[in-house]
């Protein structure tokens, strides 16, 4: 039996933690968590009332309560103990932690952080009676508009304001102020500071100042993570050459250096031109999968440089949480090195984007993905890529379960397998996975039984929903004029699954329109338009040319959240769009015009189809027509009790930093690692 500590989320003043129960042999009773501190050997007792189906549990704590008063001691390290009544015997079970949180302040001069001991064990750690004067940020970072930093607009659930940063020169004791502030995301702030004008050879300091409370706050602004992975020298718009490092008490210190040389320049450019040929010519080599068997059987060292390997949709696409992972870790850490693994269809986007690429099943490819430390995918790799030791591997997923999964499936009829190999294949795959992301409890209870995984769950919320979390009015505006939508119409967005029976070949499904696109613009298309979404498996494309006035085929389009967005109503019928969709607290419609086949002789429903669902169920395409009619006239679901019942389930625990804290873990491992 295992005791997991799967998930920490913030209360306002206090913490939710989330255990996870594996493997429990028999009924138990009487629950409690046992936190011990390692040196002072106290002891707090915290009762488990809140108990989840499926062996989930939940507990509120107040870290305050967790410091005592002792002049000797300024730091607290509590250990987990998951106590237990089995057939009046009494048990006791160390913690194990699954989560690695972040720094969290608690009040100006003291914090507290969720870790792991080198056994993997949970704790506790406090720090108390810290410097008053010091502010920790997440992320520094030169730009070529100036010096970037991030970091916590909240303390212990209260927000800050007014945040401004001071960048005071050593020499002359001159100060500047910079207020110009943004939202990197809910609970982070993001403020860009000019340097064009710094004096060369001078040294500056980097200062904030804010209002907490009724409080005006000064502070010196410290990083206590290294600098790998930011960006630490780059030139301005002058062409004035700017560095940043670190002082030996965490400080961030600012220099001015000389522009380079126009020899220097030229230099650069005919490197990078050289790797550019290199690349060329790599590309061009296309390899069968014997020969890429033999080259992953090949031993290869794993780059200097730290490296990591996005894929999406088997490299379909560049979207989903990769994406989104992916653009905040070049925000924070643009000095490490990323590349997307995709397929040749996917290269224009790439080029066009300034994505950096390799073409998958070539040789570059292989010896990328090989000598690469980081893997960050959705979907799985082929079953012969083979993993190295040394590479840490984490699975995104694609979406909350509907329709069973893996070991679930008792019936695969899928082409080119049986159901022995398809079970045999999942879990020898996802126990490659050395964390897998999870959206909520229901998630996490899914995976461990469909795909036989063992390892770490990182139970946070998908990064692709911390676009819907985190977006203002403004922000959709904006998305309908980039996508030609008119502004004064509303939105319908259908989005069907493929169907595991109407397969064209090995991985592609076709579809067909389960209603009349003309009855559909007839009734609805003088205030309304149509986005069809059809899944990325789903090879056959629809003819829509007809209706080019009211129908927007945005099927390739990579962010699928981008589309949530710009829709007033989801129709969908068995994919798992409307757990993501929900977050939106927006109508959602199902039309399943084949649900008992589906239901009978597919691949069955983890939930009560007819029961569970955030919305209704339109039974032919008259009822469907009629409920579009109803939905569009109401655009919020917040007060629909069935709704919120369902969003309390599957939405509740993403705060919006899903994206933020798997880089934190990504980068946990890389600083372990040195």
């Amino acid at each position: 039996m295992r005791a997991i500590l799967s998930g920490i989320h913030a209360k306002q003043d206090k913490q939710v933690l989330e255990l996870e129960l594996i493997d429990v042999p028999f009924a138990v009773e009487n629950l409690a968590l046992i936190f011990m501190e390692k040196n002072a050997l106290a002891s707090r007792s915290i009762p488990i009332r809140h108990t989840i189906h499926n062996n989930m549990l939940k507990l509120t704590i107040a870290p305050q309560q967790f410091i005592f008063d002792d002049a000797t001691q300024s730091e607290f390290s509590w250990e987990m103990y998951f106590a237990f009544n089995s057939e009046n015997r009494q048990y006791l079970l160390q913690v194990e932690s699954e989560f690695v949180s972040d720094r969290h302040q608690l009040t100006l001069d003291s914090y507290f952080q969720f870790n792991a001991d080198d056994q993997e064990h949970a704790l506790f750690d406090l720090h108390t009676h810290q410097s008053a004067d010091e502010f920790a940020i997440n992320s520094v970072n030169l730009t070529p508009d100036g010096l970037n930093v991030t970091g916590y607009s909240v303390i212990n659930g209260a927000k800050l304001s007014d945040q401004r940063l001071i960048l005071k020169n050593q020499q002359t004791g001159n100060v500047r102020q910079y207020s110009d502030l943004s939202n990197l995301l809910r609970g982070l702030f993001s403020i860009t500071l000019p340097l064009n004008d710094l004096k060369i050879g001078e040294e500056y300091t980097l200062l904030i100042e804010y209002t907490f409370g009724d409080q005006s706050v000064s502070q010196r602004v410290i990083l206590t993570r290294p600098l790998e992975g930011q960006q630490t020298l780059q030139p301005q718009a002058n062409g004035q050459l700017i560095q940043i490092e670190k002082t030996y008490n965490n400080g961030i210190m600012v220099r001015a250096l000389p522009a380079r040389t126009l020899a220097a320049k030229i230099g650069g450019v005919g490197q990078k031109a050289g790797q550019v040929k290199d690349v060329i010519h790599q590309l061009n080599q296309r390899v069968n999968t014997r020969y890429m068997k033999r080259l992953f059987k090949m031993g290869h060292r794993q780059f200097d440089a730290t490296t990591i390997i996005f894929e999406s949709f088997g490299g379909r696409q560049v979207s989903d949480s990769p994406l989104a992972i992916y653009e905040l870790f070049k925000k924070l850490y643009p000095g490490f090195r990323y590349i997307w693994s995709v397929e040749r269809e996917a290269v224009p986007y790439c080029k066009a984007n300034g994505i950096p690429y390799v073409v998958r099943r070539t040789a570059r490819w292989a010896r990328t993905l090989e000598k690469a430390q980081y893997w960050i995918s959705n979907a799985r790799f082929p079953a012969w890529v083979r993993k190295p030791k040394y590479v840490t591997y984490i699975q995104t997923w694609h979406g909350t379960p509907l329709k069973k999964l893996g070991l679930d499936i008792e019936n695969v009829a899928m082409p080119g397998t049986n159901t022995a190999a398809y079970h045999r294949n999942f879990v020898s795959e996802a126990n490659r996975w050395d964390a897998l992301v999870s959206p909520n409890d229901y998630s996490t209870q899914i995976f461990r039984s469909a795909f036989g995984f063992k390892n770490q769950i990182l139970k946070v919320g998908y990064p692709r929903n911390d676009e819907l979390i985190n977006s203002s009015p403004e922000d959709v505006t904006a998305l309908k004029q980039q996508l030609g939508i008119p502004l004064d119409k509303k939105v319908v967005l259908y989005a069907p699954t493929y169907r595991d029976n109407q397969f064209a070949e090995k991985g592609k499904y076709t579809f067909e329109l389960p209603f009349s696109l003309a009855d559909f613009r007839e009734r609805f298309g003088q205030d309304a338009v149509l986005i069809l979404r059809m899944h990325y498996l789903i090879s056959n494309a629809l003819d829509v040319s007809d209706y080019s006035d009211f129908v927007y085929d945005l099927s390739s389009y990579p962010n699928i959240s981008d589309l949530y967005l710009v829709s007033d109503l989801l129709i969908t019928d068995y994919s798992s769009v409307f757990f993501d969709y929900a977050y939106l607290q927006r109508p959602i419609l199902f039309y399943p015009y084949d649900y008992h086949l589906y239901k009978d002789e597919l691949r069955g429903f983890y939930l009560d189809y007819e029961k569970d669902l955030p919305g209704k169920i339109a039974q032919n395409e008259a009822d469907l027509l009629d409920n579009v009619e109803e939905f569009l006239q109401r655009p919020d679901m917040s007060q629909d009790p069935q709704f919120q019942k369902f969003y309390d389930r599957f939405c509740a625990i993403n705060d919006g930093l899903a994206s933020f804290k798997v880089v934190n873990y990504v980068v946990h491992q890389i600083e372990a690692r040195n």
